[in-house]
């Protein structure tokens, strides 16, 4: 469960986030937002990367600013821009995860052999990491955020990188999360895997929360009648790009 209360974050003058709440238990929950919208920095607060300016996160009940030990060993996260350790083999780097969440060795065997076969990696896990291609390290990520059979997930855009097969496994996967009662919290920017995947969505723009619910829910309460996730996200958060293209096609 995450409970997420008047989150904020504030650089000088600039707000990156204000005032979020939410409350997200037992779901898949996407966050929308186009580029610098803010979602990587609140993902950030709610997984204890980064201190807000304001507010409070929970994760299972747990304070995430006074009691973050507790907080963050319910949680599994993948970030934005993934860092390896390239110089250990894709076995050494995850079992050295299930090991500081205190997996016992034969649970850890298990659970991790069953994760290789799922993204397909059985036979170049005990590869160097440094000789992955990016869409293997994305995939040695996922594994390491499930080593430990987390019951809260952060996945900050999960599907860069990913083949169209992978990320059918990882929908898969995250569905069967979900049936099993855990919650997944997912950003991405990519409208069709977002429809595909969520219970929930979130649209997020200039750092605020504009929009909240099931994709049925946002298209009955589209002020313009968008038939379309697409059309819903774009008339909230700005269509002045897709105008700017249509002058630069004219302009000649």
């Amino acid at each position: 469960m995450i409970s997420v209360k008047n989150l904020s974050k504030r650089y000088g003058s600039i707000t990156a986030v204000n005032n979020l709440n939410l409350d997200i238990r037992n779901e898949l929950f996407v966050f929308l937002g186009p580029n610098g919208a803010g979602k990587t920095t609140s993902i950030k607060m709610m997984t204890g990367l980064l201190v807000p300016s304001s507010g409070s996160v929970f994760i299972n009940g747990f304070d995430l600013l006074k009691d973050p030990i507790n907080a963050k060993s319910s949680l599994g996260i993948v970030p934005e821009q993934v860092f390896l350790y390239d110089k250990l083999k894709g076995r050494e780097f995850v079992e050295f995860i299930a090991t500081i969440y205190r997996v016992p060795p034969q649970i850890a065997r298990k659970r991790l052999a069953q994760l290789y076969e799922i993204f397909e990696l059985e036979e170049r896990i005990d590869d160097f990491i440094e000789d992955y291609s990016h869409g293997m390290k994305q995939k040695i990520a996922l594994i390491a955020a499930l080593a430990h059979d987390p019951s809260v997930l952060f996945l900050d855009e999960p599907t860069v990188g990913l083949d169209p097969k992978a990320v059918r496994n990882l929908r898969d996967l995250l569905r069967g999360l979900i049936k099993k009662g855990k919650t997944v919290f997912m950003s991405t920017h990519i409208l069709e895997i977002a429809g595909n995947m969520c219970d929930r969505i979130g649209i997020i723009h200039k750092g605020e929360l504009v929009a909240l619910g099931t994709p049925d829910e946002l298209k009955q309460t589209s002020k313009s009648g968008a038939a379309s996730l697409e059309d819903i996200f774009l008339n909230l958060t700005d269509s002045g790009a897709v105008r700017g293209v249509d002058l630069f096609l004219q302009s000649e």
